[in-house]
Order: C-alpha cells, then structure tokens, then sequence
C-alpha cells in the first residue's frame, strides 16, 4: 500500500464547496488503496487578512503573537477537511504542526524545520486514518508555535513527503502544473510535461508559484514533486532529478525551460560609504540577523574614496530592512539611503545556457528592442535575472517568451 502526501493551497480551499471538492479528491486517493497525508493552507485570503487585522490592532505586531496568529488559518482548514471526510464516511484526523512532529527553530515568521518527528503520524495511518496536518507551521523546543514563511505549505508537505518515505508528493492549486512564463502575462506560454530540480528552484526562486525551499528539500531528499490542478484531472508537471530538458541540445528552445517574474521587489541603495574591507559584512550580516534574505547585489566603483551599495529584498521586508540600514548607515558614516518600489525581476532559466554563449546577449538585446531599461543584472550558471520597472514585466516576459522559442498556438 503506497503512501501519499497530498497538498492543497488556499484557493482550493477558499468555502465551503471547495472544501468539499478538496475531501472529496482526497477520498479518492484512500480509496484507490493509498495511505494519505493531506497538507492544507489557510483558506483564500485568511492569512492577509489576518495580517491586516494584526495591524489594526498593533503598529508593530510581536512576532511571536503574530505566529500564533496566522498558525489559526490552517488550523481551521484542516479541521474542515477532516469534518468533511469523516462526512463521507472516511475516517480523518487533523493534526497542526505541532502535533504533526513538525519541529523549528525560533526564528518567528520565517522558522526552519530542525526535525521531524512523525511517530503520531504513522500511529493514525495504521488505524486506518486519513492524517490532514496544517501546513506552513511548526513548533520551537520551547513549544512556541512558529510559521514558516509565506507559502510554506508547500515545504510541510514535501518534509513529511521526504520523512514519511512517500512515493512522492502531489501539490494541488489552481494551475494545472508549471508553465514556461507566467500565462497570466504570456498567453503563449506552454505547460511542462517535466522539469528538473534545478531548473525548477530557480524557476521559484525569481517568482514561479512554488516555495524555493520545498524544491531543495525535494532535491536533497529525491522526493518527486507532481504540480497539478484541484478543479481537474488533467496531468500536470512532474520535477524530478531525471528530468532532461535539453534532449535537442542544438536548439535553444531547449536550452531555455522557462521565464520567471517576480514583483515582490524592493531595492535599497545605501550611499556614500567608504570603501574598506568589512563594509558589506557590516551591512548584510545584521539583516540575516532578522530574517531577512539580500537577492541582488551591486557595489559602484569607488569614487573619491567612497561607493554606493545597492541591493534587493522582498517588498514584504522592506520596512524591516529600512530599519537595520538606518543603523548600519549612521555607524559607517554613509550619507544615507534610499529604496524604492515599482520593480521587478525578469529571469531566463535552462541549465542548457551553463555550456553555450549568446544567451545574455539575446535577453539584453531583446529588451532594448522593447524599449526597457535594465537596473541591475544577477546571474547563476542555469539563470540571468534583469531588474526593470515593474510596468515593463509584461512586455518584457513576452519579447523574452519569442525571442527564445518558447511561443506556443
């Protein structure tokens, strides 16, 4: 008997019919002889408004409250779906995080999985039980609750996948698997059979619909992780160690597996600092402090003894980083900052483009064509990311879409 862990997102789950269709879809995985884990997000848009409600009621909300908080959302997810199929007659537990075996560390609101320990788990899937564990939490040594980070329903089940031995993890939502582009912006775009995990934790590092951390867990564990829609049966993408995306090698449409946005953009530009070993430690180790991840770098050649060092966050961030780079700016004697909204990321990903020349020429040509102005530029051996002007993401996934044939229809 194969055991399968199922994961659902907050728009399969947003009232009361979906999460009938989600109990329903579940029912049928147990009845096909499957042992079933379903991992649940909160429902719809529970957690933002959550959040909203958090700052209504604080200007600056605790974050160990607010864990506890948003760790509500699934909670009440997951207590619905386990109403509904004992409904139906299968028998269903709800577990949250904690009792799921899900253990973190402290780090509120963006708290890594330090272990796992499923025993209750197992004990219920050999009674017979369906097992539906809320997503996106865990539990510190301190038995505090914890969150971790926006989307990590997706990192729930791919852990349990992993520490349960599951055949692979199946993650349903309201897409019917990974595109090359973001459809919404790129009518063209064309639905992968399969991609690799590499490609892929790109893909969702600079903006596809996956959590980065699920997809190196999946990696580090060999965990295959199918992406598919809950409103349908038809096939999704398969991401997997095997994949082969680049079967024609000398053509560049497989080269290139797909075109990543992400307007979830903030850049910081701390000014005027004198340029001597130990500046940048001095800036991005007080933001990793906090919980805070620095994406694009760029530091201008010294001028008159000084440089300017500019660098992205997460728009979410922003206000958070903004604080630790005031102090940072007074201690070093910089002139001061500036940030500034109304960006975006643009990325080209395919591990084919690690072996061959012109892909970087093409990207910087194709959005000259379009008239779009590049502000700062990030690379890897399988990814070139362009920061532009978040008005100009749609234009340019598209121009970039063409220019490496990737069109379909």
């Amino acid at each position: 008997m194969a055991l399968v862990v199922q994961k659902y997102g907050g728009s399969s789950l947003a009232d009361a019919d979906k999460i009938k269709n989600v109990s329903e879809r579940i029912a049928r995985a147990k009845e096909n002889g499957n042992r079933v884990v379903a991992v649940v997000s909160a429902m719809g848009d529970t957690t933002d408004e959550l959040i909203e409600l958090a700052g209504q009621v604080s200007d600056s909300p605790d974050l160990r409250e607010l864990d506890v908080l948003l760790s509500t959302g699934e909670l009440r997810s997951c207590a619905l779906v386990a109403l509904r199929l004992n409904s139906l007659g299968y028998p269903a537990i709800s577990l949250s995080g904690a009792q799921a075996g899900i253990r973190t560390d402290s780090q509120y609101g963006m708290a890594k999985i330090s272990s796992l320990e499923p025993q209750r788990i197992m004990d219920e899937l050999d009674d017979g039980m369906i097992v539906v564990v809320a997503g996106f939490q865990g539990i510190t040594p301190g038995m505090d609750t914890t969150t971790l980070g926006r989307g990590a329903s997706d990192l729930t089940a791919i852990a349990l996948a992993a520490g349960l031995g599951a055949v692979r993890c199946e993650v349903y939502t309201d897409v019917d698997g990974i595109y090359t582009a973001d459809p919404r912006l790129v009518p063209k775009a064309a639905k992968l059979d399969e991609i690799s995990f590499e490609e892929m934790l790109e893909l969702a590092s600079y903006g596809a619909k996956m959590n980065p951390r699920s997809i190196e867990l999946g990696m580090v564990y060999d965990t295959p992780i199918l992406v598919a829609s809950s409103f349908s049966d038809v096939s999704g993408t398969l991401i997997h160690g095997d994949a082969d995306m680049n079967k024609n090698v000398g053509e560049m449409r497989n080269r290139v597996s797909g075109i990543a946005t992400d307007t979830n953009v903030a850049k910081i530009t701390l000014q005027g600092v004198k340029d001597r070993p130990g500046i940048a430690a001095s800036l991005f180790e007080p933001l990793a402090d906090v919980g805070i991840s620095v994406d694009v770098i760029v530091q201008n050649a010294s001028v008159g003894g000084t440089t300017d060092l500019t660098f992205t966050v997460k728009r979410d961030d922003l206000n958070r980083a903004s604080e630790v780079v005031q102090r940072v700016a007074e201690d070093l004697g910089s002139t001061g900052f500036v940030t500034a909204l109304g960006l975006a990321k643009v990325s080209v990903v395919g591990t084919g483009m690690q072996d061959a020349p012109g892909y970087a020429s093409t990207m910087f040509r194709t959005l000259a064509d379009e008239g779009i102005n590049i502000e700062m530029i990030t690379t890897s051996e399988i990814r070139i990311t362009c920061l532009v002007s978040e008005d100009a993401v749609g234009p340019a996934s598209r121009a970039l879409h063409t220019a490496f044939d990737l069109d379909v229809g």
